[in-house]
């Protein structure tokens, strides 16, 4: 059974000034969510997909649109309870949560900022690979508040996501591929947003070692070079 032709024509999110972020079905959740801002329960939402998925650029968007500060693990572990309080009556930006959880964050910190939104009203975006459940927090009080708070998954991308980020990897590389390339990758590469940067790189890699332009025959030398 021949598959169906994906449409190279994506819908796309405007950036304001960054890159267009392209919305299929598996991240138009998360667009919405962004959207609803400031209409999120507790003020706060945890935006969660796997790496390469859009996470920080989505978090970008929100921050054109919000004004809101990215607060890095240096600024945060150096807030004194005056200067947190300050903060929480403003957008903020936690990206990569799931990585300063048993560095040299204190979760103290987090769980102070968290009352501290609820009462000065501010709102606060984290991002994270993965949700707070599988976090090692060790305060009971914290993990039960992140247990709360509304969730929006970036999932691996479909087809048309899929599509698209091979073009857009090619894009950055300067290469103009034919879509029935890009149809015959798409058919046939392992789904995932690492999966699409890593087999674009080695596919460009290749043709400029052999001095060749990427066509079907080169990709499927490639392709047939990976399983053996």
């Amino acid at each position: 059974m021949v598959a169906a032709q994906i449409p190279m024509v994506f819908p796309v999110r405007a950036a304001q000034g960054r890159d267009d972020f392209l919305v299929t079905s598996s991240n138009c959740d998360a667009v919405a969510w962004i959207d609803r801002w400031p209409d999120w329960p507790a003020n706060i939402l945890i935006l969660t997909g796997p790496p390469g998925c859009g996470k920080s650029h989505l978090a970008h968007v929100w921050q054109t649109v919000s004004g809101a500060e990215i607060l890095s693990l240096e600024t945060l572990n150096s807030l004194g309870i005056e200067a947190l309080t300050k903060r929480a009556a403003q957008p903020l930006i936690l990206e990569d949560m799931d990585e300063m959880i048993g560095r040299e964050i204190e979760e103290e910190t987090i769980f102070h900022l968290y009352n501290l939104l609820q009462e000065k009203g501010g709102s606060l975006l984290i991002t994270a690979k993965s949700a707070p459940a599988t976090w090692p927090l060790a305060l009971a009080d914290l993990k039960s508040r992140l247990g709360t708070i509304a969730l929006a998954r970036i999932a691996e991308p479909d087809d048309a996501l899929f599509a698209a980020l091979l073009v857009k990897h090619f894009s950055d590389r300067q290469l103009a591929v034919p879509p029935d390339v890009v149809q015959y990758i798409v058919e046939r590469l392992e789904r995932s947003f690492a999966a699409a940067e890593r087999f674009v790189t080695r596919l460009d890699d290749n043709a400029l070692a052999r001095k060749r332009k990427i066509t079907l025959a080169l990709v499927r030398e490639v392709m047939k070079e990976e399983q053996e």
